[in-house]
């Protein structure tokens, strides 16, 4: 018997809207990140991008646990000497609320060239509304 490789013609890519209000960041995270890489289909193939579209709705309403809201920080740098900049979780969730989901499912991704793919399936926005209703993409409710 021989092992199964799938080909750009077998692939069958849906679209789906997550509500994430009152969710917690981290699981719902790993949920997209598994739902973008593909491997809740049978015919995943770890070195093809055969995952699916997923639309975030909601995400300036996102949970976390524990202290996390006032300490953990985000860094950024310019390269310069000097040039490192941190924004704490709850001004980066008070400025730029999609800026948080995208990167956390960005850790959640492999560190290769087909992340930078899978990256771009991923739409979030801040309030419930999105521009992709021309997609007819489905509601997914995740089991935690």
């Amino acid at each position: 018997m021989k092992t199964f490789s799938p080909t750009p013609k077998d692939i069958d890519r849906q679209w789906y809207v997550v509500d994430a209000q009152d969710q917690v960041l981290g699981r719902l995270a790993s949920q997209i990140a598994h739902r973008l890489r593909g491997k809740h289909k049978p015919e995943f193939a770890p070195h093809m991008d055969n995952g699916d579209f997923i639309i975030v709705v909601n995400c300036d309403k996102i949970k976390v646990t524990g202290t996390k809201m006032d300490k953990k920080m985000y860094h950024r740098h310019s390269g310069w000497v000097g040039g490192l900049k941190s924004t704490s979780l709850s001004d980066m969730l008070a400025s730029k609320p999609e800026r948080v989901l995208m990167a956390a499912v960005r850790g959640m991704l492999p560190k290769n060239r087909l992340s930078r793919d899978l990256l771009k399936k991923l739409k979030v926005y801040a309030g419930p509304e999105h521009p992709h209703t021309a997609q007819k993409p489905q509601p997914l409710t995740l089991p935690y």
